[in-house]
């Protein structure tokens, strides 16, 4: 039986399943899986969903994509999104920086600790000539970066569950969740911090049950994931900048035809763009949202964890390579 989708079928469909779907008029000939790690009432998801509508209507329905949140419920997360990406299981997932530097080292450098002022400066330096070097060394891997790729999560701060987080020295022995990834883990050893990686809807319970003591995330992480209940110091590190790489599978990409690529690839960086500043009015209302909560907020000396570093930049500064250190540096200074 053909099932002709209309506005209507995709809004009750939408509002019955986790997963929502692109409007499309008449059968695509082009269908695909978008994944990605945030809830459903993010601005990341809004934005993709968005996103993929605007794609379909401009194709004419021959491209049409269902945009699932929290990566459809996988048990490894990210890391199973990725196996899928890899694969072409999936064809568009977005994915940070750390995780993605299993398949290239130099994709975790954007993660690099105080390599970025603000998440501003993050994205001109993503979509510039660093961000486009990262894209040459996955493309051999199966994995297509957009020139303007990187969607927002914010920078990243400590939320612990009873210690005060201020100074280096405060971090001694703290057990701190990380993501999966190097980097982030290197920095808060350096601080003497005991790294513990869990995946992002397993924060919550590690830190009710005791497992961590501390989780570093975006202020809108802390408000997704409701880790707000067992949160009650917030240290104003500024520490990294989370964003979402918006990757393609490669052969799938490199199979379409120009006009429908053209398509993708323009609405890719309008929804991006969009997406980077709803993002920031998020993340700045919520530091009043989550006072509200009970949550109490510490400034800290940034320089003095800087000094901790010296170290883990020169192990990543050799680990990417100098070509890739040196686009980095043009952007952000001087580091280590």
């Amino acid at each position: 039986m053909k099932i002709t989708w209309t506005r209507r079928t995709v809004l009750a469909a939408a509002a019955a399943a986790p997963a929502i779907v692109a409007t499309r008029a008449r059968a695509a000939e082009f269908s695909f899986a978008q994944y990605h790690n945030q809830a459903a009432d993010t601005p990341l998801h809004r934005n993709l969903v968005s996103m993929w509508d605007a794609i379909a209507r401009e194709s004419g329905g021959r491209a049409t994509a269902r945009v699932y949140p929290e990566n459809n419920g996988l048990p490894g997360g990210d890391q199973d999104a990725l196996k899928m990406l890899l694969s072409g299981e999936i064809a568009f997932f977005t994915l940070m920086g750390g995780i993605l530097g299993q398949v290239s080292p130099v994709a975790e450098a954007q993660q690099l600790p105080f390599a970025f002022r603000s998440a501003a400066d993050a994205h001109k330096t993503m979509d510039g000539a660093f961000g486009r070097h990262i894209a040459e060394e996955l493309a051999p891997k199966n994995v297509h970066l957009f020139q303007v790729c990187s969607f927002d999560n914010g920078m990243r701060q400590v939320a612990s569950v009873s210690r005060v987080l201020i100074t280096p020295n405060d971090y001694e022995g703290v057990r701190m969740r990380v993501p999966p990834g190097q980097v982030i883990a290197d920095t808060f050893r350096a601080f003497g911090a005991v790294p513990v990686t869990t995946t992002a809807n397993q924060i919550l319970d590690a830190m009710k049950t005791g497992r961590v003591d501390a989780q570093e995330n975006p202020l809108a992480v802390i408000e997704g994931f409701k880790l707000y209940e067992a949160t009650k110091h917030i240290s104003m590190t500024n520490h990294i900048w989370s964003g979402f790489n918006l990757m393609a599978h490669r052969p799938t990409w490199n199979g379409l035809p120009a006009d429908v690529r053209a398509i993708i690839e323009r609405n890719v960086a309008s929804y991006v763009r969009r997406q980077r500043d709803e993002q920031e009015r998020f993340n700045t209302g919520l530091k009043s949202t989550l006072a509200g909560r009970g949550c109490v907020f510490h400034e800290v000396d940034q320089a003095a964890f800087r000094r901790k570093l010296t170290g883990v930049y020169a192990a990543w500064k050799e680990k990417i390579g100098t070509r890739a250190w040196a686009l980095l540096e043009e952007d952000v200074g001087r580091l280590g």
